[in-house]
């Protein structure tokens, strides 16, 4: 699935009540999942891990989604080239001259 995929599938699924949520709300249900994921990476097993990296990914998606934002093209046009800072694939921002 591409995140493309998966954000016309959370847009089909959700867009209605996410909308009626709105920015706010939906951001607080994704710190709120960012907490679960820190729980579980700290003491969950590999499928509570699992699980909650698919609802924050889920949560940020629906973010995006009514907001408005297309996260193929700002991942793309961030960091498609590399490194946004130094420009190098594999980063060298801290390096010394």
């Amino acid at each position: 699935m591409t995140l493309d995929d998966l954000q016309a599938l959370i847009e089909k699924m959700y867009s209605d009540r996410d909308r009626e949520r709105g920015t706010p709300a939906t951001f607080l249900w994704l710190c709120e999942e960012i907490g679960e994921l820190a729980s579980a990476l700290r003491e969950g097993t590999q499928e509570q891990k699992e699980a909650e990296f698919a609802d924050v990914v889920a949560w940020l998606v629906t973010l995006a989604n009514i907001n408005n934002v297309n996260l193929t093209s700002v991942l793309e046009a961030k960091y498609g080239q590399g490194c946004p800072g130094c420009g190098h694939l594999v980063c060298d921002c801290d390096a010394k001259p």
